[in-house]
C-alpha cells in the first residue's frame, strides 16, 4: 500500500486579543513560523510564547491553540503535512465564535 504525504502552506493572521479555536487534526501535523508579532502557543500539554522567527511543530491528534497575547497583528506560517489537508479535518474542542465539534 503506498500512503502519499501532502503539504500545504498557508499565512495566518490574528488580530491583536484573539485566539483561534482549540483543537486537534487527526490527518495532518503542523509546523508554525513566527513571521510578525507575538504568539501564545498551546500545544499538547504546553503552553508558551513565540516571537519572530521562533517555531514550533504539532504532531497530528495533538491539542493545539494560538492566540495573540500582543497589540499588533500576528502572522505566522503554517505548513500543514499528512496524509488530508481538509478543512474538515478540524476536529474543535472549544472556541469563541461557537463553532465546536465533538467529532474527536
Amino acid at each position: 500500500m503506498i500512503y502519499a504525504t501532502l503539504c500545504k502552506v498557508k499565512r495566518v493572521v490574528v488580530d491583536a486579543g484573539a485566539a483561534l479555536s482549540l483543537q486537534l487534526h487527526h490527518y495532518r501535523s503542523e509546523h508554525w513560523v513566527v513571521v510578525s508579532g507575538v504568539v501564545l502557543v498551546t500545544n499538547g500539554d504546553q503552553k508558551f510564547t513565540l516571537q519572530v522567527g521562533q517555531s514550533t511543530y504539532v504532531p497530528q491528534e495533538t491539542v493545539h491553540r494560538l492566540a495573540n497575547p500582543g497589540t499588533e497583528p500576528l502572522q505566522i506560517i503554517e505548513v500543514q503535512t499528512g496524509s488530508y489537508l481538509g478543512e474538515d479535518d478540524i476536529v474543535r474542542l472549544d472556541d469563541l465564535y461557537q463553532r465546536v465539534s465533538f467529532s474527536a
